[in-house]
């Protein structure tokens, strides 16, 4: 581990150096104006803002997907229960939107294609932490494809890959083969099936959608954006004008969706009739829930998972609970849950059960008594859970600004993609200058993720 630590350390000092004045301000307007090309924006904020990938070794990228592979196992188990169990269901507080639908799915089916597990990742200790499941719509998997295109164009990344090996992460093919596996295995006989990418028009993910057309486009199926108000559900199928849907690969939130257009919109009603193929399917929105974690840590569900499993939930899933007025066990002592997350606001983390964004959630090390106390009393009486403040990474990055090269420290998550449910594949890795990373909140950069290792 010392030996990979030093060869990290000295990889990152050796590309910053490569980045003298004059070179690295050639670099920022090359970087720039190929992000307007490839429009790698969010909303108007250039995706990237810095001068360098974030580096794994092979041993640790092995680490992570080694790893998460087995964790989600558990993931798994736990989905498979919950179909089964109404009262297991209960502790994912669902809305009752979400209880009446799941049980349309084809449970021999699976429902997911594409997942994300958000973690923070210590390469130089081995420690890996996952605090949440993004499994309901991952984004990102079209920006790092072409993030690493970009990246792969500057010069400065050549010239450091003469000293190191240098291998980029991408997805795409990764996304597009669930995709189509997914369709084969739900029943789907087309044998170019006509794909649309639903989200509605405003978001300010469209670019990404683009660029994930494109790329199922290249390979021959026939791809279109579409809002979900513009859909018609005729004569057994799902049109988008003279369109016809045979799979959804769907970027617009269910609760979203259920909101804007009720439940017996086109979408839902091709659904239940089994007339599309819908991915990921409703019932992956369960384990998007906050709660899913809260239900692998508590000690009242360790029936359910095999000892390896539960072996996998102590690694990598931090303690987490749902709030409410209960007793529970922490650091292997009952406590009462209230009482105790009250007073040690400093070791933990509240959070919405089912939000995005970085929307509602509060870190108690960073708030005051009177403020976690308001928050605690609203988490009562909406659903939130508990989780167990995780480490943070914290890296340097290079970045051209106000006339010369400023090397600051940033927090670092990483993100790394599911497919199929059970296969690590790629990794979105975002940066802030806030503990609280997310680039939907705003501040917030993503860069490419690349595998080094030293050259003989």
């Amino acid at each position: 581990m010392q030996k990979a630590k030093l060869m990290l350390n000295d990889a990152i000092q050796y590309y910053h150096d490569l980045l003298t004045p004059q070179f690295a301000a050639e670099m920022d307007g090359v970087m720039r104006r190929r992000l307007k090309e490839e429009t790698l924006y969010f909303g108007s904020r250039p995706l990237c803002v810095v001068l360098r990938p974030h580096f794994y070794t092979e041993r640790n990228w092995q680490f992570v997907k080694v790893g998460l592979e087995s964790v989600l196992k558990a993931f798994e188990t736990l989905h498979y229960a919950l179909l089964k169990d109404r009262d297991l269901r209960a502790q994912l507080y669902l809305d009752p939107y979400e209880e009446e639908l799941v049980h349309i799915d084809n449970p021999e089916v699976p429902p997911w294609t594409s997942s994300r597990l958000d973690t923070f990742f210590l390469q130089d200790e081995g420690i890996l932490k996952i605090v949440e499941y993004n499994a309901e719509t991952p984004a990102g998997i079209g920006y790092g494809d072409i993030l690493a295109d970009v990246f792969d164009e500057l010069e400065v990344l050549k010239r450091f890959s003469k000293k190191y090996n240098v291998r980029q992460i991408r997805s795409l093919h990764s996304l597009s083969d669930a995709l189509i596996a997914g369709y084969r295995a739900w029943g789907g006989k087309q044998e170019k099936p006509q794909i649309a990418i639903l989200d509605w028009g405003h978001v300010p993910t469209l670019n990404e959608h683009v660029i994930t057309a494109k790329h199922l486009e290249k390979l021959g199926f026939p791809t279109i954006m579409g809002d979900p108000r513009a859909l018609d559900y005729r004569n057994g199928h799902l049109y988008n004008g003279s369109f016809r849907i045979d799979m959804i690969y769907k970027r617009v939130l269910y609760s979203e969706l259920i909101k804007v257009m009720g439940m017996e919109n086109p979408i839902v009603r091709a659904m239940r009739d089994r007339n599309v193929y819908i991915t990921n399917s409703i019932s992956a929105k369960m384990l998007a829930k906050k709660a899913s974690l809260a239900l692998l840590s508590d000690e009242q569900n360790q029936h359910l998972f095999s000892a390896e499993e539960k072996q996998a939930i102590d690694q990598f899933i931090p303690w987490t609970r749902v709030i409410e007025e209960r007793k529970t066990t922490y650091d292997g002592k009952e406590v009462d849950l209230i009482e105790f997350v009250a007073e040690n606001r400093e070791r933990f983390t509240l959070k919405p059960n089912d939000d995005y964004g970085g929307s509602g959630v509060m870190l108690g090390w960073q708030s005051s008594a009177g403020a976690w106390e308001s928050k605690l009393k609203h988490a009562l009486e909406t659903p939130h859970v508990v989780q167990e403040k995780v480490q943070v990474v914290e890296r340097d990055f290079p970045m051209w600004i106000n006339g010369t090269v400023d090397i600051s420290m940033r927090y670092v998550d990483a993100d790394p993609y599911i497919f199929n449910g059970t296969t690590v594949d790629g990794v979105l890795t975002r940066l802030s200058p806030q503990a609280l990373l997310n680039v939907t909140a705003g501040g917030g950069s993503v860069v490419p993720t690349v595998v080094i290792s030293k050259k003989d």
